[in-house]
């Protein structure tokens, strides 16, 4: 059954058809399978209960919270503070592109968005620098991936839905792993910068000029404090959060000018757009998961890696193949509907914390956005550096390296991942 609807679902996208109508067509095909008694019963319970939880009416709330911002200006003010802090280093622009993705997956928690924001404006500056642009537009799409794992991340909310896991501890749990992201791609910008010798642009910044770029970006580096320590300490719900940070960022880009009635107009529009896709892939993706489980599909599986829960780094590492494969051919979304449901009891059988269980899979998840043949960054970052695909697909492997390089990191010392949540209690 597993093969027919899997082969069912490759020919179906192959097909062009929307990712959605080809998941729910291949539940069709499972429920032939299993008893199509359900098909008109369960189908449209389980296509519309998958969005109903009130933890997910946080991720359009984060979405538009982070269109807001670049509406506003204050994606500029990030940047230039990052350049002030970093752009007189060697290869000084391509830090610059990695800082300013740790600022902005502070507030948007979106690889795709940092890649179409940021790319656009960094990957012309860093070959003035003298950067290739296939190694521009690499770095670009690479740096994005900080986005999902910083909070806010959108994945996160998502596999907080699905196993009841504390959003706050996985809010806590991912600044650890995506700083540790964002200094590998540090370093591997400045490996590339020496070997090529790179001249270096400006100079150390004073005292009084970094002063001024910390006050003017102040607005933007005040949302992730007030995301995580609002949820963290219990003050508000995610979704209320994410209502706040909202409200937040409006009222500093109209108080700041920068935002215009015309851009909110345009902010929402993009946030229903981006919505409406996720939550449709959610929907469909909940009832395959919902069959899988009636199918007992999870119990066949822990029984299969049963052999090898006594080696938690073991489980997860096998865990994180079968995503790594499964994320280069399906939809990120997809993707993490459909395989927490089913890693989540071995994970519990191997003792494996769920909160470091929710940071390996939103890791690997996130990583599928920059892997052939479906990474979505990739194509962003192609389109805005006027780099053909197939170029970029072949210069984006050394950055899926160092991503799975941090990857085998927080699995082999998942004290990384945990040790913040457990010293805030």
């Amino acid at each position: 059954m597993i093969l027919t609807m899997l082969a069912i679902f490759l020919a179906h996208v192959l097909l062009g058809l929307p990712l959605f109508i080809a998941l729910l067509v291949t539940a069709l095909s499972g429920f032939l399978f299993v008893d199509p008694s359900m098909i008109l019963r369960m189908m449209p319970q389980q296509f519309f209960g998958g969005i109903d939880v009130f933890s997910l009416m946080a991720i359009p709330l984060f979405i538009l919270a982070g269109n807001l911002m670049n509406a506003s200006g204050l994606t500029e003010r990030l940047m230039g503070l990052a350049r002030l802090m970093v752009g007189h280093l060697r290869g000084g622009m391509g830090h610059v592109n990695v800082v300013s993705s740790v600022f902005f997956a502070g507030v948007n928690g979106s690889a795709v968005a940092d890649t179409s924001a940021l790319g656009s404006l960094l990957v012309p500056a860093m070959e003035k620098e003298g950067y290739s642009r296939s190694f521009a537009a690499g770095l670009t799409a690479g740096s994005s991936l900080i986005g999902p794992i910083i909070p806010p991340s959108i994945f996160m909310i998502l596999y907080a839905s699905l196993t009841n896991t504390s959003v706050g501890d996985l809010f806590l749990a991912g600044i650890v792993p995506g700083l540790l992201l964002g200094l590998a791609f540090m370093g591997m910008n400045a490996w590339y910068a020496w070997r090529h010798q790179l001249p270096k642009s400006g100079r150390l910044p004073s005292m009084g000029q970094l002063g001024a770029a910390c006050l003017a970006a102040a607005p933007a580096l005040v949302a992730p404090f007030i995301i995580v320590a609002g949820i963290v300490l219990g003050f508000v719900t995610p979704t209320e959060s994410g209502a706040l940070t909202a409200l937040y960022v409006a009222v500093c880009g109209v108080v700041l000018g920068g935002l215009r009635l015309r851009h909110c107009w345009q902010a929402l529009k993009d946030t229903a757009r981006l919505t409406s896709m996720i939550f449709l892939i959610m929907a469909a993706s909940a009832t395959i998961s919902w069959l899988l489980s009636y199918a007992q599909v999870p119990v066949q599986f822990v029984s299969l890696l049963s052999p090898f829960v006594d080696s938690p780094v073991l489980v997860l590492l096998m865990l994180s193949a079968i995503t790594f494969v499964t994320g280069m051919f399906m939809e990120e979304v997809s993707a993490l509907m459909l395989l927490t449901p089913i890693f989540a009891p071995v994970a519990m059988m191997a003792g494996i914390d769920p909160v470091h269980l929710g940071v390996i899979i939103t890791l690997n998840i996130t990583i599928a956005l920059i892997t052939p043949p479906l990474g979505a960054c990739v194509y962003v970052a192609a389109a805005v550096s006027r780099l053909e695909i197939v170029t970029l697909f072949k210069a984006i492997w050394p950055f899926v390296l160092i991503a799975l390089g941090v990857l085998l990191l927080l699995i082999v010392f998942p004290g990384l991942t945990l040790w913040l949540p457990h010293a805030l209690g």
